[in-house]
């Protein structure tokens, strides 16, 4: 259902308590909807309190009106005595607005509660239609980069002193010492390389992780690879705007998808022709897969004590990890697990969101 007539509504009962917010302050309020969780209350209460409040009086207001059109306490606001006159105008809005609202709050409710549940279920179990909802979600995502220290530096309030530019000053001021220079070091993305595993273990959860690769793609410097009998690269793919013609040029590239797993082969050639030349150096390695290994476990462990040796952080995203039973006994995953920074989840939406902040944190 859609559930922008609930939205607008809620527009009108903020209008109807008070609140002046007009066309352009609503068309901001729909705007900054469509790219957040709408499952997340609180994002739904700060976008609206942000783009639809001007003044600091019209705050109480909107926090009544948001308590009573959503049935839930604004996040991160005290509970206070509401005015009955507030309460009236709301339920005149509600009023004019007929049974249309009501069913326009219910649609937006089982909106952001569907969307909460999709967010925790697990991709490989998911109908056709979850599915479809799962790659709109996935196109939303807004993943920002780790950042590194840059070789050039910039000027800064705080800092080690600025020995050139402290010169300069004196200079100008005939040799007073006016005051001190300082500086830091400028920021730069740090490189994120994905390693994705299309075997036939991993075909379930393929589709969900090239979406995730091609949401990464668009605002990371990102390499993406896939693992399987033989080592793929699909950056330039994956770099098309469209997430549909990207999966579509992904997946004529991909000769072997669905096929065996050679882990240790594969990590080698990547090593080889691209690790060691210098894509992996100092970067964020991802490695999704499973950990089954038809070719010899002991190869892998020595490519990935290689690739711990390059890389700045080394993360392995396994879909079975957030089982409370699972133990990483499969043999590529044994062979692997010395080497690696951080095991992690990687079965739903929510385990990806919390991979996102890992690597933004590395």
């Amino acid at each position: 259902m859609d559930p922008l007539p609930g939205l607008v509504g809620f527009a009108t009962a903020l209008r109807e308590a008070g609140v002046a917010c007009g066309p352009a302050q609503v068309r901001a309020y729909l705007d900054a909807v469509a790219v957040l969780d709408a499952a997340d209350v609180g994002q739904l209460y700060w976008a609206g309190r942000l783009t639809l409040c001007a003044e600091p009086d019209e705050l109480p207001r909107y926090d009544d009106a948001f308590h009573a059109w959503f049935a839930g306490e604004a996040p991160g606001v005290p509970k206070r005595t509401r005015k009955p006159a507030v309460k009236r105008g709301f339920l005149r809005a509600t009023g004019d607005l007929g049974a249309g609202a009501d069913v326009a709050v219910r649609d937006v409710e089982r909106t952001a509660s569907d969307t909460e549940v999709l967010r925790h279920r697990d991709i490989s179990g998911l109908t056709a239609d979850e599915r479809a909802h799962l790659r709109d979600l996935i196109a939303l995502l807004r993943p920002d980069p780790p950042l590194r220290p840059a070789l050039r530096w910039r000027p800064d309030r705080r800092g080690p002193i600025d020995e050139h530019r402290t010169l300069r000053i004196l200079r100008a001021a005939g040799g007073e010492p006016v005051r001190l220079a300082r500086k830091r070091r400028r920021s730069r993305p740090r490189r994120i390389v994905l390693l994705i595993d299309v075997s036939g273990s991993m075909s379930p959860y393929a589709d969900a992780l090239l979406r995730f690769a091609h949401a990464m793609a668009r605002r990371c410097p990102v390499e993406v690879f896939t693992l399987g009998t033989r080592l793929t690269r699909l950056t330039r793919q994956l770099r098309q705007r469209d997430p549909e013609f990207a999966l579509a040029a992904a997946a004529r590239a991909v000769p072997d998808f669905a096929g065996g797993t050679r882990l240790g082969e594969t990590m080698r050639a990547f090593l080889d022709r691209w690790g060691q030349r210098g894509v992996a150096r100092q970067a964020v390695v991802v490695v999704f897969s499973d950990g089954w290994e038809r070719g010899d476990p002991a190869l892998l462990g020595e490519q990935m004590a290689r690739l711990g040796r390059l890389a700045h952080r080394v993360l392995w995203v396994n879909p079975h990890a957030g089982s409370p039973e699972y133990q990483p006994v499969q043999s590529g995953i044994a062979a692997a697990l010395p080497y690696l920074h951080q095991l992690l989840a990687g079965h739903s939406l929510a385990t990806l969101d919390r991979l996102l902040r890992e690597v933004r944190r590395a």
